[in-house]
């Protein structure tokens, strides 16, 4: 791909509209938490989503063993949030990264409080091609808290993509 090519197709593809979630995972006790912006619903009947999940990443890694997950969905003004599980996790007491969190009934998997909504969903496949594996969940449970708008990427003042 020549420098133009190469330049435009990162333009472009950074005009994709990224929401900001966290992917949360359980197995064995022990619990791991990431932000991740490559969501999407895939099917009404059965419901499922694909996210995209970084394959060097701990959350990968439980969700792959444990099989199942909870999706916490960030609303506008949570930019700090998201910026705490942009790093490892670490969970002390009741709180993952600095946020309180409270365990999904279908997954056991920590939901972050603060948010206005989550879904919960077991592994179903995967396409691991690339540095992220498009990994794709039936929803099993949806909680909503409040209305809300999704926190984007370009709220957040970051590109992720291109």
């Amino acid at each position: 791909m020549d420098e133009q090519t190469a330049a435009a197709k990162k333009t472009i593809l950074r005009t994709i509209p990224y929401g900001l979630y966290v992917l949360g995972v359980n197995h064995g006790g022990e619990d791991s938490a990431a932000c991740i912006n490559w969501v999407t619903q895939t099917s009404f009947d059965p419901p499922l989503v694909v996210m995209g999940v970084k394959k060097d990443s701990g959350a990968y890694a439980l969700l792959k063993q444990g099989g199942k997950f909870a999706l916490s969905f960030l609303e506008s003004g949570q930019k700090d949030l998201a910026f705490a599980f942009f790093k490892p996790t670490s969970v002390e007491g009741n709180t993952i990264n600095g946020a309180e969190f409270e365990r999904g009934e279908h997954s056991n998997a920590p939901v972050i409080t603060a948010t206005p909504a989550f879904i919960e969903g077991n592994y179903v496949g995967e396409v691991e091609i690339g540095d992220h594996s498009c990994v794709v969940g039936q929803v099993t449970n949806a909680v909503l808290k409040r209305g809300y708008e999704i926190l984007t990427l370009k709220e957040c003042g970051v590109n992720y993509g291109g």
